[in-house]
């Protein structure tokens, strides 16, 4: 039977904690790792609704974007919406987990689900992340060198954007002497010895520094192995805040505010002044995304579209873009899908839900 720690490793090896804001708690709310299973509802807001449809279904894990603990529990009463769900989660054995900022940080996340929806092509981050690769340096005799660099790649190293198997190598020798109680590879303790090696180079995505280094440590013959560890300033492509994208066929302005209502299912846009000119370029970013509009504008984008625009912020458009609001929940409605979608693929054979219950709080009239 599938555990709750499969499922936590399954989702944070897509989007690892390390990737979420300082402000942020994502993880697991409530729950026992080592309990066992017996389906999943997914979505956006955990409510008390939300628990009863779980309940309803037989699932006792609730996957979440947003945490239903999110400044902090001084204690768990029922005075406030936070207090009573951990309540009642807890009362019902239901384990909530919630994947927030993390999700928004990767390609293929929250972001990347709002470009689909808009059929945009070309995508890459808007702002992609740094400090987030290592470049790890290890010495390999020759013979070896295949069976190590295999195992590190495996563990998850030699990424750079599209490609996979990324290394360099430099061939030179090596000299080391075993003290006592040493039982080298090659060589003899307490004698200088001269070995063959590949200085073997290759980029390691900081969350799986440790997995990469302990596969390393496993396939590599030396009793003590010699290796660097650099931090790299260069981006990650693949993480970061927010997506830039291509329609395939420019529109016109009003043609892309109806194409956006549409498939976002939103109430109302609020938008800055039109330009009269066509859209071809977007950028985006689900929830309150407005700190990248800047970012969105230097790289040329026609719209910038998110939610939780502030008055003042409309302004800081000076009419080189088209600022568009769509509200907060509208613009992270797909996060289910995403989650589902990672899920399923993953446990194809588990029972997992699509949650049914309006969790926006905000109504139109």
């Amino acid at each position: 039977m599938t555990t709750l720690r499969e499922i936590i490793t399954a989702l944070e090896g897509t989007a690892p904690l390390s990737l979420q804001e300082s402000y942020d708690n994502s993880g697991l709310q409530v729950g026992d790792p080592e309990m066992k299973l017996r389906g999943i509802l997914v979505t956006l807001d955990v409510t008390e609704e939300v628990l009863l449809e779980a309940e309803k279904h037989g699932c006792n894990l609730v996957v979440s974007h947003h945490p239903v603990i999110f400044g902090g529990l001084k204690s768990i009463t029922g005075r406030n919406a936070s207090e009573r769900v951990v309540r009642m989660a807890i009362r019902k054995e239901i384990a909530i987990y919630s994947g927030h900022t993390n999700f928004d940080a990767v390609y293929g996340g929250v972001n990347t689900y709002m470009a689909n929806r808009l059929g945009l092509v070309d995508q890459a981050i808007l702002e992609p992340l740094g400090g987030q690769l290592k470049k790890v340096v290890v010495f390999v005799p020759h013979a070896q060198l295949e069976l190590v660099r295999q195992a590190m790649f495996e563990a998850g190293a030699g990424h750079i954007g599209a490609y996979d198997s990324c290394s360099f190598n430099l061939e030179g020798k090596g000299t080391f002497r075993g003290g006592e109680g040493s039982t080298p590879f090659t060589g003899e303790p307490g004698k200088l010895h001269q070995e063959p090696e590949t200085r073997l180079e290759t980029i390691v995505p900081a969350p799986l520094l440790g997995k990469v280094l302990r596969a390393l440590a496993k396939a590599h013959p030396y009793e003590e192995v010699a290796y660097d560890i650099y931090p790299l300033e260069n981006t990650d492509p693949s993480k970061g805040m927010g997506v830039l994208g291509i329609l395939q066929d420019p529109m016109e302005e009003e043609d892309f505010l109806a194409l956006v209502k549409d498939r976002f299912s939103t109430g109302v846009i609020r938008h800055s002044a039109l330009l009269a000119k066509p859209v071809r370029k977007v950028a985006l970013c689900g929830g309150a995304g407005s700190f990248l509009l800047r970012k969105a504008m230097a790289l040329g984008a026609d719209v910038f579209l998110t939610g939780d625009v502030k008055y003042h912020q409309f302004f800081d458009s000076e009419g080189k873009i088209v600022l568009m609001d769509i509200g907060h929940f509208e613009s992270e409605q797909f996060t289910r899908e995403l989650f589902y979608d990672l899920l399923m693929k993953k446990f194809p054979k588990f029972a997992i839900r699509l949650s049914e219950t309006e969790t926006n709080p905000i109504k139109y009239y």
